[in-house]
């Protein structure tokens, strides 16, 4: 196993940091978070389109690029270091469903819309009454998989409505939804696709943790106490540095599960859950004690700090947080 990055996903990292950094800066991220009903622009995600992103792991059949899950970590991250509000995980993760427990016709009706950007995807995981709640980006998908019980769905977005939820991070808004035309059964349990999408969110998660770790030790450098830097005091250097080892934990750990995924299946499952549990407390273990190093100016409303806490955390809990993961990964390895 090669334990470096190729010059290709390189080359995706690259691309994905600068465009990012140019598209969404902190007083982009408030307006799209705060401002606007979606909490992103039809322009913003037709330029995320257009750099390929929804076809990644879609395959060449279907238009996709039939690329793998370390390639979407890759982005992943770099989403995740950004704060980027974008439906992309949302249709990722519809379209992974798709291809995995769905049958030829309908991987053939719905990912090359999804692959090519031309139609929008979200899942529904929580049942709530007779609709679903928690939804992320449900407003204007085209495309709803709909998990009920241990069976998965699909259904057309025109017959979907959606109301606006309460959320914890602002910039992935949630709606309540409810379905009123037809839903086709996928066949499959959803198993890969499932650890596909658990590991998607342990590498934003990595991201968010790099950026908060970023952002603590810049301010440590500047920041001066008693005329030296308040990163030269044990108390913040040793936060900073517990701190980079969880990043980096984490981050191997996402990519070891990523490439298990791709070239070694059998792997896969255990290696997700491992993935997902470190990187759900990193995601927002590390932003906490960021906000620490920062002091009273991170505690703030004008900081963005918090904004990163919050997705970090809210990550933390999608697709099973870091308790049931080390359940599943107890059990996989016969503990249980």
């Amino acid at each position: 196993m090669n334990f470096d990055l190729t010059d290709d996903q390189r080359a995706i990292q690259r691309t994905a940091r600068d465009f990012l950094a140019a598209g969404y800066k902190p007083e982009e991220i408030r307006r799209l978070a705060y401002e606007t009903d979606r909490g992103f622009t039809d322009e913003g995600w037709q330029r995320i389109c257009e750099l390929g992103w929804p076809a990644l792991l879609v395959d060449e059949e279907h238009g996709g690029l039939g690329l793998g899950v370390v390639e979407l970590a890759v982005v992943q991250e770099e989403l995740g270091a950004a704060l980027a509000p974008s439906p992309f995980l949302s249709t990722i993760a519809a379209a992974a469903l798709i291809a995995d427990a769905g049958s030829d016709e309908q991987r053939a009706r719905w990912l090359p819309g999804l692959a090519a950007g031309e139609a929008r995807g979200t899942v529904a995981t929580l049942r709530d009454g007779d609709g679903w709640s928690a939804v992320p980006d449900a407003d204007g998908a085209d495309v709803v998989v709909l998990r009920d019980g241990d069976d998965w769905a699909v259904a057309d977005g025109t017959g979907v409505s959606a109301e606006p939820a309460q959320a914890l991070d602002p910039t992935r808004r949630l709606w309540s939804i409810e379905v009123g035309g037809e839903r086709e059964p996928l066949h499959g349990d959803g198993a890969r696709a499932a650890d596909v999408i658990a590991v998607a969110l342990a590498a934003e998660s990595v991201g968010v943790a790099q950026r908060t770790l970023d952002m603590a030790v810049a301010y440590a450098k500047e920041r001066e106490q008693f005329g030296r830097p308040i990163g030269a005091y044990q108390a913040v250097s040793h936060a900073c540095a517990q701190m980079l080892l969880e990043v980096e934990g984490a981050r191997s750990t996402t990519l070891y599960a990523a490439w298990a995924l791709d070239h070694e299946p059998e792997s896969g499952p255990l290696a997700a859950s491992m993935a997902k549990a470190y990187a759900s407390d990193a995601g927002w273990r590390v932003p906490a004690a960021a906000l620490q190093v920062h002091g009273g100016i991170g505690f703030t409303w004008e900081h963005d700090l918090h904004l990163w806490l919050k997705r970090g955390k809210a990550n933390a809990y999608l697709w099973g947080d870091a308790g049931e993961h080390r359940a599943r990964v107890a059990q996989l390895i016969g503990l249980e």
